[in-house]
């Protein structure tokens, strides 16, 4: 009698294909797997990124003073708005791509090929700008100074508003000569921090000779604002300096606190690496589409699963969007 039941257990293949959890074939269950697994690993991240910027609040930099850039529009302060127009080429590819899942359940080929392709368009506009956002942000704008003991100085004029003056326009020319510290020298043991293009010394004599000059902190104050320091206090404060800063990297950060940089470089990367990986994959159902393989299958459910991916690629930037950018 257990014999029996055993064969019947065995022959029945309840995940063999033949039955249909939840009314999803195996393919899409599987997608559906692996989207919950990559949906905890982005939380994970996005959490530890809220809980650094918790607990260095006051020094955390402030998005709006650092994603101002815009395509063909230097000089002009726009805050997010670059950000904000990615966000919506992204949204915009979703849409394309519900369109192309549509087409395919309709057994439409040119429609799909077109919709797929809108979608392939949007990714590519997507991670270019994505590209173009790091190097802006790697390459830097105003420029800083870093102290001995880590802090960012800024530096603003007396103006009321207190804009952002560069080093380029104040920094003094010295008839010095700056050595790069490496091990290949034969002189020091260790290698040195990459010489910038002023010396602390070049920005200090160009900070004292313009007198409507003032450093601004990285710390907060009660009204959410960086601290200005006063004429006074600014040239104490630069005694302590130790190293130009412009830009961002792994190591130093002009705007503010290091990990915001390195939570930018890894949260931001992972997900432009996800939509490579999008795009990439819809360029080969794409080319499917064209060759005609899932109308010989009778079916477009390849588009559906990769659809469910690239659905799942868009809402992960929202949550980047909105935690990182706007909160």
């Amino acid at each position: 009698m257990a014999a029996t039941v055993t064969t019947t257990a065995t022959t029945g293949k309840t995940w063999g294909g033949g039955n249909e959890p939840m009314g999803a074939s195996y393919g899409k269950l599987m997608m559906w797997f692996f989207i919950v697994s990559d949906a905890l690993t982005f939380s994970g991240f996005l959490a530890s990124y809220g809980f650094s910027r918790f607990k260095f609040l006051e020094t955390w930099p402030i998005a709006d003073e650092v994603f101002t850039h815009f395509p063909f529009l230097h000089g002009v302060d726009a805050p997010m708005y670059y950000v904000a127009l990615m966000t919506f080429i992204l949204i915009f590819s979703s849409v394309t791509m519900v369109l192309a899942v549509d087409a395919g359940h309709q057994m439409k080929k040119t429609k799909v090929a077109i919709y797929m392709l809108l979608t392939i368009v949007g990714g590519f506009i997507f991670l270019g700008s994505q590209a173009w956002e790091w190097k802006n942000f790697i390459k830097g704008e105003y420029g800083a100074v870093e102290t001995k003991g880590g802090a960012i100085l800024q530096f603003v004029d007396a103006s009321p508003e207190h804009k952002r003056v560069s080093l380029d326009e104040f920094a003094a020319t010295l008839p010095t000569e700056r050595v790069q510290k490496t091990r290949s020298n034969g002189i020091w043991f260790e290698e040195g921090a990459t010489l910038g293009e002023y010396s602390v010394e070049e920005v200090i004599e160009g900070f004292k000779a313009n007198p409507n000059l003032l450093v601004r902190t990285e710390v907060l104050n009660k009204d959410k604002q960086k601290t200005i320091l006063s004429r006074e206090e600014s040239i104490k404060r630069l005694e302590d300096a130790a190293i130009v800063v412009r830009g961002a990297n792994l190591i130093r950060n002009e705007y503010g606190h290091k990990l915001f940089a390195n939570f930018f470089f890894f949260i931001t990367g992972f997900h432009g690496f996800h939509v490579f990986s999008g795009v990439m994959i819809n360029i080969l159902i794409f080319f499917n589409v064209l060759l005609g393989t899932y109308e010989k299958r009778k079916s477009y459910e390849m588009v559906e699963k990769v659809g469910l991916y690239w659905h799942f690629v868009d809402l992960v930037w929202v949550f980047v969007f909105t935690f990182f950018y706007l909160v």
